[in-house]
């Protein structure tokens, strides 16, 4: 029932409405925040997600740009992020099994990514807000 009030209410937005929302529900967009959600830790590359919904580089930008007021290749760094620390917080994994788990190739990338949203390293933040089983 929850869904189904959700697509009703996504379809009820008007056309010139913006946000994730409004980003879901155009097919273009929709389609690749399904694929960078589905697939976080996939290399993606604008190229690679513009190739993946039939759209060219540009275009996609420019629509996930409208809808969203960012590019694809920011929200899949906060998108990562997130699931980074919902990860830290939910599981005994090592900082690197999560890294790769999210997409980061190296764990000083990671770790680099994670302060700078987070303002402290992953290992801190698992620390400060672990989940007690």
């Amino acid at each position: 029932m929850f869904v189904e009030t959700l697509r009703g209410y996504i379809n009820s937005l008007p056309s010139d409405k913006t946000g994730w929302l409004a980003g879901a529900r155009d097919p273009v967009v929709g389609q690749a925040l399904a694929l960078l959600h589905k697939e976080p830790q996939e290399p993606w590359t604008i190229l690679h997600l513009a190739r993946r919904v039939g759209l060219s580089r540009t275009r996609l930008a420019e629509r996930f740009r409208h809808f969203l007021g960012e590019s694809p290749m920011a929200y899949l760094t906060q998108w990562r992020l997130k699931l980074a620390a919902e990860i830290l917080k939910d599981s005994d994994n090592s900082v690197a099994q999560v890294a790769a788990r999210v997409g980061y190739g190296s764990e000083a990338s990671f770790n680099r990514a994670f302060k700078r949203a987070f303002a402290c390293p992953p290992a801190q933040f698992r620390r400060q807000h672990k989940t007690i089983s």
